[in-house]
């Protein structure tokens, strides 16, 4: 199957936005078989089905990913209201949210589950030390499991995560380092992000965009390699940091899916070090 140099090339299940059947052909014809696997329909009441199913493909999941209903991705502020676990009155619920899909991941024998978790405001200690004791709760529980919950980049700067994560110092606790969501936040260069969290990086979303040129509005998201994450220059980091796993494409914007998905293959296929 697709690899970029000893790199797997995954993509990520929701960019392809088809049904499991569907889904399975999309990949072959990609020549795919390493996945990033949105386990959200494992937490529905059919949770069991689903992940019946899932079992009976001849797929490496590399990773997991849940998301949560109240988030409001319209702008960068009703995301900031609204994204992950921040947000008090549905604690609750997205709690439970999480936790069942750490039970799934553990029972795919998956080793990483990815989320974001929400703005991190390490200026308010209140807010921060909240979403502290949250995240640690869920880590404990993953580590239980033998699962790493790893939070995604963007939403942050990679110096504020990289002390969140010392703060926790949880051995369950890692990063799946998207580079194009620094810059559609406007959170920072990529490259460097990658060398300040190294510690942390456990999975990659390949993934490219281009910074607004209004400040506090979205970046746009672009095909990988004609943006500003400097494609080349951010894999040959990947080497600098001897990062050993997946690298799975994720594409979120565009009217042909599939065919950016196919030409960033294709270009991570033609990559040298």
């Amino acid at each position: 199957m697709a690899h970029c140099g000893t790199w797997p090339i995954g993509v990520c299940s929701w960019s392809l936005q088809r049904e499991l059947p569907d889904l399975i052909d999309a990949m072959r014809q990609l020549g795919i078989d390493h996945v990033h696997l949105d386990i959200g329909p494992a937490c529905r009441p059919d949770g069991r089905t689903y992940l019946e199913q899932v079992r009976r493909i001849n797929w490496t999941i590399s990773a997991t990913m849940i998301g949560f209903a109240q988030e409001d991705y319209s702008t960068l502020e009703t995301i900031k209201k609204t994204g992950g676990i921040v947000p008090d009155e549905c604690w609750d619920i997205n709690r439970q949210r999480f936790l069942t899909a750490i039970e799934a991941t553990a029972a795919l024998g998956v080793p990483y589950l990815s989320s974001h978790f929400g703005f991190l405001d390490l200026s308010d200690p209140a807010c921060a030390g909240k979403l502290i004791q949250r995240v640690r709760l869920l880590a404990d529980v993953a580590a239980e499991r033998n699962v790493m919950v790893l939070m995604e980049t963007g939403q942050e700067r990679a110096d504020e995560l990289k002390t969140f994560l010392q703060t926790l110092n949880h051995p369950a606790l890692g990063v799946n380092l998207d580079p194009a969501n620094m810059i559609l936040y406007n959170k920072g260069n990529p490259i460097e992000g990658v060398r300040t969290l190294a510690p942390w990086v456990r999975h990659i979303h390949i993934k490219d965009a281009i910074r607004a040129d209004q400040p506090g509005t979205w970046g746009q998201e672009v095909v990988w390699a004609t943006g500003q994450v400097d494609a080349d220059n951010f894999l040959k980091t990947l080497h600098e940091i001897n990062y050993s796993g997946v690298l799975a494409i994720e594409r979120e914007a565009g009217n042909d899916r599939f065919g950016d998905i196919k030409t960033a293959v294709e270009r991570l296929k033609a990559f040298t070090a």
